[in-house]
């Protein structure tokens, strides 16, 4: 099994501000993306187990609502050009 990375996973919802979520769950970005992909084919949140938000110290578990999202980026880095779109 490959070890977790750190991701950005960066949420753009229908109004208001851009979320960035560093999280450990995934291996790699495509992995991220597919989880992203079942949650909104199954219409529910999106789990998160290891994430923290705006550089928090501590990892906590998130439940990502993503009913108002219109699209969700994945990458390495904390880069707004960088990284695979959904």
């Amino acid at each position: 099994m490959a070890e977790n990375i750190d991701l950005v996973i960066r949420f753009h919802p229908v109004g208001g501000d851009d979320v960035s979520v560093l999280c450990t769950d995934f291996a790699d970005p495509g992995e991220a993306l597919e989880a992203v992909t079942r949650a909104l084919g199954d219409r529910r949140g999106l789990v998160l187990a290891h994430a923290r938000e705006d550089r928090e110290a501590r990892e906590h578990g998130m439940v990502i609502n993503l009913a108002n999202v219109v699209s969700v980026r994945v990458s390495r880095t904390d880069h707004e050009r960088a990284g695979p779109y959904l």
